[in-house]
C-alpha cells in the first residue's frame, strides 16, 4: 500500500503520518529521513525528532538523495519524509541527479514498492503561495509538482492535511 500526504508548511501532515504508519501495527518501522543536517539548529530538530520516533520504535534511514540506495528490510512499514527535501537535494547538490531527479526518485520508490509492506510518503504543497520565485525555484516547484502527480497516480490513499484536518483525495 502506498499513501501520499501532501500539505503546507505547519499543516500536520507529518503528524497525521506517522499515525497512519502506527495504526498498521507492524514488527518493523522505517522512518527514512531526507533533511540533510546543514547546521546547529537543523541537527538539534533532527535529534529531537529522532528522540520522539524512537519512542514509536521507528528505526532511522538517513537518505538524502539516491533513494534506490536506501536499505530497508523487506516487509516493513516505511515512512519516507519528505518528498520536498529529497527533491531538492538531487536537484541542487553537486552529485545529485540534476536534470534527471524525478526518473532518479520515481526508480527509488518503486523499489520501495516492491520491498515495503506499507509506504506512506508525506510532501509538501508549494504551489499555491502567489509569490514570483527566480526561474530555479519554479524549476524545482515544476519538478516537485510532476512527482507528486506521478506518487498520486501510484497511490492507494492521496490526503492532503489541512491545519491539521486530513481530507481525503483518493
Amino acid at each position: 500500500m502506498i499513501h501520499l500526504i501532501t500539505g503546507g508548511s505547519g499543516s500536520g501532515k507529518s503528524a497525521y503520518a506517522e499515525e497512519r504508519i502506527l495504526e498498521l501495527n507492524g514488527d518493523c518501522r522505517i522512518y527514512i529521513a531526507t533533511m540533510y543536517p546543514y547546521d546547529e539548529e537543523s541537527r538539534r530538530r533532527i535529534a529531537r525528532h529522532r528522540a520522539m520516533r524512537a519512542q514509536k520504535r521507528f528505526a532511522t534511514v538517513e537518505c538524502y538523495q539516491n533513494l534506490e540506495q536506501a536499505e530497508v528490510p523487506r516487509g516493513a512499514d516505511v515512512l519516507l519524509e519528505c518528498m520536498s527535501n529529497l527533491t531538492a537535494n538531487e536537484m541542487f547538490w553537486p552529485q545529485g541527479a540534476g536534470e534527471n531527479t524525478e526518473e532518479q526518485i520515481l526508480r527509488g520508490v518503486e523499489r520501495l514498492r516492491r520491498t515495503a509492506a506499507n509506504l506512506v510518503i508525506v510532501s509538501n504543497e508549494i504551489f499555491s503561495d502567489g509569490i514570483a520565485y527566480d526561474s530555479g525555484t519554479r524549476e524545482y516547484q515544476r519538478t516537485l509538482g510532476r512527482i507528486n502527480c506521478r506518487l498520486a497516480k501510484l497511490a492507494d490513499r492521496v490526503t492532503e492535511v489541512v491545519y491539521g484536518i486530513p481530507l481525503e483525495v483518493k
